[in-house]
């Protein structure tokens, strides 16, 4: 999983739209905390959008 932030954006939205209906079984799949995720990408100001299942 990549560690920079724009490269873990654009792996975890493809890995979202191609593979997982949700955030939580992309990180259940991948043994990483959503919060982790959440707080990763929050630094570049993107947050997760349940609806669309991406982060936006």
């Amino acid at each position: 999983m990549p560690n920079d932030p724009v490269m873990l954006l654009s792996y975890v939205n493809t890995q979202l739209r191609d593979f997982y209906p949700s955030l939580e079984s992309f990180c259940d799949a991948n043994g990483v905390s959503a919060e982790f995720i959440c707080g990763k990408l929050e630094t570049i100001d993107y947050q997760y959008d349940e609806k669309l299942n991406k982060f936006i």
